[in-house]
């Protein structure tokens, strides 16, 4: 009945006491909560961020003490932060690179790795460096190459010249290499170790469609890359124009020209020599901004030589011919 609901309401509000549910937690709501803490202690508020990205940043300094008695402050990186960049992983990949000094940010190693010689060489070259040396999980390091063997090596971006500093290094007669979309990383490392070791100002490539610095490029230069100018240019063809306008006789590399090497008359002139693309060769109009377009002769069962292997042979004549003059 609507009478009844009514009366056991009514006997329920009557009941002294806090009322059915609360459990008679309203006083300790009531009751204080101390201080506030400070901004840097809430773990939401923008100046704890700002706390913890600093100590994330600060690194545990280590010392070792080089042969020659002076000692080497190396510095921890923070744990749990992916390399930049590029990276070198295997122990002989590693191990090359550190050798050759390649520019590097940080050596990432497995926690627990089996040191044989080469991890124990790495780690002795990375503190000789100042290279920051990490530990991190095994599953980290497999995480960011599989094939890591458990040590990484992150490396810098590389610091590329320009066209008119090359030119104001370059002795006269002036020898420059460039390249007209080689995109073999190794091709590209491979003719500046040989642009290097004929004695080349620096080598010249486009930015796009093209190999860059990357460390399979530095490991084939043998460390050539870190003492020879190297350039990236927009645009070939100006870069062309520029070369003429500073004297240069502009020399182009195809396997298809009448002109074989041996008839360059010009080798002991200031030269720049333009290798083309694995592929293609020269571009159509590199090619017409050319002075001369020669070409190396080979055996009739070989249909064409290596980028790096025929700029190479044609640095060598270019040497041979100006040590006999």
């Amino acid at each position: 009945m609507a009478g009844n609901s009514t009366r056991k309401g009514a006997i329920r509000a009557s009941k002294k006491g806090p009322s059915t549910g609360t459990g008679g937690k309203n006083k300790k709501r009531l009751s204080g909560k101390g201080p506030t803490p400070k901004a840097e202690d809430r773990p939401y508020h923008a100046a704890a961020k700002r706390k913890k990205a600093v100590a994330k940043k600060s690194a545990s300094k280590t010392t070792s003490t080089r042969s020659d008695g002076k000692e080497i402050r190396t510095v921890r990186a923070p744990r749990g932060d992916r390399p930049r960049g590029e990276i070198v992983a295997g122990r002989n990949a590693v191990l090359e690179a550190l050798r050759e000094s390649v520019p590097a940010t940080e050596l990432l190693v497995a926690r627990s790795i089996d040191v044989d010689d080469r991890v124990a060489e790495s780690l002795k070259l990375a503190l000789h460096l100042g290279l920051p040396i990490r530990e991190a999980h095994r599953a980290e390091v497999e995480g960011i190459s599989p094939n890591s063997q458990g040590i990484i090596l992150a490396i810098k971006p590389f610091q590329y010249s320009s066209f008119e500093e090359i030119m104001q290094r370059a002795k006269y007669p002036a020898l420059i290499v460039a390249l007209d979309g080689v995109t073999d990383p190794r091709n590209l490392g491979a003719i500046i170790r040989s642009a290097a070791a004929f004695g080349a100002a620096g080598v010249i490539m486009t930015e796009r469609r093209a190999a860059s610095m990357t460390a399979s490029a530095w490991k084939s230069s043998a460390g050539a890359a870190a003492r020879l100018p190297i350039a990236q240019v927009t645009n070939l063809a100006r870069t062309i124009d520029a070369a003429k306008k500073e004297g240069l006789f502009v020399v182009g590399l195809d396997g298809e020209s009448e002109d074989l090497i041996s008839t360059m008359k010009v080798a002991t002139e200031a030269i720049m020599i333009v290798v083309g693309s694995e592929g293609k060769g020269l571009a159509r109009l590199t090619r017409e901004k050319c002075d001369l377009v020669i070409s190396i002769p080979i055996s009739a069962t070989t249909e064409s030589l290596n980028a790096s292997v025929a700029t190479a042979i044609a640095l060598f004549f270019v040497d041979q011919a100006r040590r006999k003059r």
